[in-house]
């Protein structure tokens, strides 16, 4: 990895986005941190100091894109990394969700990666190379009830990711899937409320410097996939790869996520 490399965060002003910028900066390199929430990433950036640039981008907008791309490339001639961090999750199971809620887990999850490829790539080509890693989820592997659509997103961007770096094999963009577990995230926290997704809570969660972490090695080593943990990540597999399996484990794992609520909700205030 480049001493002086840029990167490009999406999601960047809250969770997993936010703790790898401060990881990056800490670590002496650029930031640029794109998020439709412009109030918080404007805020971030000014307590990360000059190595943090930030900018307003609404990943489900191709327009938006490039024009955060240009401003990008204006303010520090380059981007090394692209990391595509940006996603959402709708709580409820899929009779309980409107087709709003659907279709903007669709429209962030899976094209706001589609987009930041279509428009990212190309230019990082042009430049002489570069790295993406797009954050998926252990969810890509392992269909959760409670989490089906948001399950599904991400299944559609492990497809895409793979898919995509082979058809730009032997360029000079490498590509690399984060796959991590349920993460302790404002995301993860909004489900405390509901039995919905009481599965996401049956073990212990990853924190969010836990995924910068990977996501670091990932730009360092440029790794195909980093599943995150290593060992719940080849369970994970295991159990996506036989339903049969999976629907006899879901009601033991469900009844602990139940358990772990309950004891989040008693403490809470």
């Amino acid at each position: 990895m480049r001493p002086d490399a840029v990167f490009f965060v999406t999601g960047a002003a809250h969770g997993i986005g936010a703790a790898f910028a401060r990881l990056a900066v800490g670590r002496g390199r650029r930031v640029v941190l794109a998020d439709v929430d412009v109030e918080a990433v404007r805020a971030l950036a000014a307590a990360l100091g000059e190595r943090a640039h930030p900018l307003a981008l609404d990943v489900r907008d191709e327009a938006a894109w490039e024009r955060a791309l240009d401003e990008a490339w204006a303010r520090w001639g380059r981007v090394d990394v692209l990391v595509n961090n940006a996603g959402l999750l709708h709580g409820g199971r899929l009779l309980e969700q409107s087709s709003a809620q659907l279709r903007h887990m669709l429209d962030v999850n899976l094209m706001g990666v589609a987009n930041g490829l279509r428009a990212a790539v190309p230019r990082l080509a042009r430049q002489g190379g570069g790295h993406v890693v797009d954050v998926g989820s252990l969810a890509a592997y392992l269909p959760l009830k409670g989490q089906a659509f948001y399950s599904a997103t991400k299944h559609a961007v492990r497809a895409l990711h793979h898919a995509f770096a082979l058809e730009q094999a032997g360029g000079p963009v490498t590509f690399t899937l984060v796959c991590p577990a349920a993460v302790d995230t404002a995301m993860l926290r909004q489900q405390v409320g509901a039995d919905s997704n009481a599965i996401a809570f049956a073990g212990r969660p990853l924190g969010a410097e836990q995924v910068a972490e990977g996501i670091w090695r990932a730009a360092a080593r440029r790794p195909r996939e980093i599943l995150l943990p290593a060992a719940g990540g080849l369970g994970a597999r295991l159990l996506g790869a036989f339903p049969s399996l999976l629907a006899a484990v879901t009601p033991r794992v469900e009844r602990a996520g139940r358990a772990a609520l309950q004891r989040l909700r008693e403490r809470q205030p």
